[in-house]
């Protein structure tokens, strides 16, 4: 069986920047064990797998080590190739996950804008292990979903100089790290590390602002916000509280296109060839 995939770089207008993900799309569901092995293959933060036609799609995100209840990045690099290599005519894509519901996609000009759900946090106490892992001091910490942790840090500067601890940072049983702070030429700026799944740090997170955007929109006082991802790549965000919805716009360049190879009579074994 051939299945024909993609890479995306999202959350860029350019080239080498923003954040890789494969897109894979599929005509029915593979096993989940080929599918996560054709993500640890692609070795990316994210590989996303749809199924569906006329802008109405199931999709699923993983890993190299784990599927993930929602990703951003993947989500509009999917977009991206449903509009530009699919040739979907209209400007709406409607995704959905089982794990978190409906998700919209639209074309606004150049801009693709991700409909996504906001997340509220809880303020806890900071703790000398997440400091040691970081190496900084947090002003403030709270608890994020699906087992993450949001830090404060006084500065941009303090977060583009971080050198976390990886191997620390796995050992806290956090699935995600959000480190933010005011931004500099930008409303806000942030990184992300997850080792606990695989990732030690993820360029640019779409899925992260929506737990970011809700909190600086009430400290800012205002709901339209562009937030800078200061990771090696960078990435640019242009996003919007919108009652209990986080939209998340960005562009996306198509990097690769190729061929997966899956084996009919072994589901787990697939080869990578590209074009």
């Amino acid at each position: 069986m051939e299945l024909t995939i993609y890479q995306v770089d999202a959350f860029t207008s350019e080239l080498f920047g923003g954040n890789p993900a494969a897109v894979v799309p599929l005509e029915d569901w593979l096993d989940d064990e080929t599918m996560q092995r054709i993500a640890a293959e692609n070795n990316l933060s994210e590989t996303a797998f749809f199924v569906g036609s006329d802008g109405k799609y199931d999709i699923r995100w993983f890993t190299p080590t784990m599927e993930v209840n929602l990703c951003g990045h993947a989500t509009l690099a999917s977009a991206h190739v449903i509009f530009t290599e699919l040739n979907l005519q209209g400007d709406r894509i409607d995704f959905h996950s089982d794990k978190s519901g409906a998700l919209g996609v639209e074309r606004c000009g150049g801009r693709l804008i991700l409909d996504f759900p906001a997340y509220t946090i809880t303020e806890i106490a900071s703790d000398d292990a997440l400091a040691h892992a970081l190496d900084k001091v947090p002003v403030n910490v709270w608890s994020a979903i699906n087992n993450g942790v949001m830090v404060r840090l006084e500065t941009e500067r303090d977060v583009r100089e971080l050198e976390p601890d990886f191997s620390a940072l796995a050992q806290l049983g956090y699935e995600r790290v959000y480190v933010t702070a005011p931004g500099n030429s930008s409303d806000l700026a942030s990184r992300m590390f997850a080792p606990k799944i695989g990732i030690n740090e993820d360029p640019v997170t779409g899925a992260m602002h929506c737990t970011l955007v809700p909190y600086w929109a009430g400290e800012l006082g205002k709901n339209e916000l562009f937030a800078r991802q200061v990771s090696k790549r960078g990435g640019e965000l242009f996003c919007e509280l919108v009652g209990d919805r986080v939209k998340i716009g960005g562009n996306a360049v198509t990097y690769l296109k190729g061929e997966i190879f899956v084996a009919t009579d072994m589901p787990q074994a697939a080869s990578f060839k590209g074009a």
